[in-house]
């Protein structure tokens, strides 16, 4: 799968939206990819799943564990451990930090990819990343399907993608006049309570 056919994917769901959201970073942007319109449809989120797999397998070889964010990582970490064969499990916010929770697991010599939707600041893949390393597996990196940042996120790890966009986000003190004159819309999961 090329970049623009991940791309295309979006598209042809209506997940690429243009507007003023506020992001789950805090940052205000006028694109925002509601990745959920991938996921609600089973058949398109195989592809851009099978595709993810098949690029972590090209740079980190063989994977144990697919660890995911909750929530927006959940899905795509199944899906993408189903066609690497492999585990998946996902970090929940305990007291306001990700933790393995569940009971799981991940034992010493596993091989670990956390595997995440968006990318765009990295602070949803670093904190998952840092509850990865309390545990005694390897871990390999990271993946996901749209790198929003160009490449700019520093995830203190590798990160594979399918496709690097570099879609402007702002700090809500510095929104260019054009976004601020349209009403913000936050469609992200990071405050969600349970």
């Amino acid at each position: 799968m090329t970049p623009n056919d991940v791309l295309d994917e979006f598209r042809s769901a209506g997940a690429l939206l243009e507007g003023h959201f506020v992001l789950s970073s805090g940052l205000h942007s006028p694109v925002f990819l509601q990745k959920m319109f991938i996921f609600q449809d089973p058949v398109r989120t195989e592809r851009v799943c099978r595709a993810l797999a098949d690029r972590i397998r090209e740079v980190y070889g063989k994977v144990d564990y697919v660890v995911s964010p909750a929530v927006g990582g959940i899905v795509p970490g199944y899906e993408t451990a189903r066609h690497l064969g492999c585990k998946a499990i996902f970090v929940e916010r305990e007291n306001g930090v990700f933790v393995l929770r569940r009971g799981f697991t991940i034992p010493a010599g596993a091989r670990v990819v956390m595997v995440e939707d968006i990318v765009t600041t990295g602070l949803s893949s670093r904190e998952c990343l840092a509850a990865l390393r309390e545990h005694p597996g390897e871990v390999l990196g990271a993946a996901c399907l749209i790198d929003r940042s160009g490449g700019k996120a520093d995830l203190g790890a590798t990160l594979v993608s399918l496709l690097q966009l570099d879609i402007p986000a702002y700090p809500a003190d510095q929104l260019p006049p054009e976004l601020a004159a349209i009403p913000a819309t936050k469609p992200g999961s990071r405050n969600m309570t349970t």
